[in-house]
């Protein structure tokens, strides 16, 4: 047999420390790119904790002013250190359907929004905080060939609350009209947008917040602003569509049962005390009433 020239050994040779250097490579950069090879285990997986065992159910009181005073629950994290449930509720700012709170599915297109006010144990006292209409409401108003007016006015409460109202109008057709399209000019639209305005601003300024929703559920001020106009253009379909909180007074509890109806949140009036019924008891020679306590 032939024998391997000296040039073949070394070629062998050559190869081998080769591989070898090339594994001593790969182990180096497995443990460079994953530090945990050269560690033991980490510590175990974190247990999966459903989050709402540390959450707890409040119920929501609505004001007085409406049907409904049970408006539904809110959640919110358990009371914990520093962390205070009572100040995580204060300042929530719910929407509710004003059929839900009425009882009543014809006003489904109207949402009202209410506060977080006051807690008391597991109740939200909350007040009036604003108003608007529904997207698809609102769609199903608009149509061709009728002109659209729009109005803003701020106004001010006698209680304090400075509110943005806004009104929406449409015309309608004259009783015996021939005309397909019943537009407006802008002097007309002038004229009736200063009508909104002195209407508006009368009916929000003379009353407090609670006789305002009041007569924003009925629509009061729109059939008032229908009824003004018809001199100047007969509308239709028209309604305060949203209402804003622009600002509101400092915070008063004693205002806020008033308008719970005092007791709504189960707060303790006290208990009737016996006062004159002992005094003249006690002239006619009857026995005087022992109290438990003074």
């Amino acid at each position: 047999m032939p024998r391997e020239g000296r040039g073949g050994k070394r070629g062998a040779g050559h190869q081998g420390r080769e591989g070898r250097l090339q594994q001593m490579l790969a182990a180096n950069m497995a443990v460079g790119k994953n530090k945990r090879l050269s560690k033991g285990k980490k510590g175990l997986k974190k247990k999966a904790v459903d989050p709402f065992t540390r959450k707890d159910w409040y119920d929501i009181k609505a004001p007085g002013f409406f049907e409904v005073r049970n408006a539904g629950k809110t959640l919110v994290n358990r009371t914990q250190g520093l962390k205070n449930a009572n100040d995580s509720l204060k300042g929530r700012v719910l929407e509710l359907s004003l059929a839900d709170l009425r009882n009543n599915q014809e006003d489904a297109f109207r949402k009202i929004k209410l506060q977080v006010q006051e807690i008391q144990g597991k109740n939200c006292l909350t007040n009036f905080h604003g108003m608007d209409f529904t997207s698809d409401k609102l769609r199903s108003l608009v149509k061709k060939w009728q002109s659209l007016i729009e109005a803003f006015v701020d106004v001010k409460t006698t209680d304090g609350y400075l509110l943005r109202l806004f009104t929406i109008a449409f015309t309608q057709r004259r009783r015996n009209q021939l005309r397909k399209t019943t537009y407006v000019t802008h002097a007309q639209i002038r004229l009736i947008r200063k009508k909104m305005f002195e209407i508006m601003t009368r009916e929000a300024s003379t009353c407090d917040l609670r006789e305002l929703v009041q007569k924003l559920v009925p629509e009061v001020i729109g059939k008032e602003i229908e009824k003004q106009i018809q001199g100047i253009y007969p509308l239709q379909n028209v309604y305060v569509r949203k209402v804003k909180i622009l600002k509101a007074p400092k915070f008063d509890l004693g205002k806020l049962l008033e308008v719970h109806g005092g007791n709504a949140a189960g707060v303790d009036k006290g208990k009737k005390v016996v006062g004159a019924n002992a005094g003249s008891s006690a002239k006619e020679g009857g026995e005087i009433p022992v109290f438990e306590s003074v």
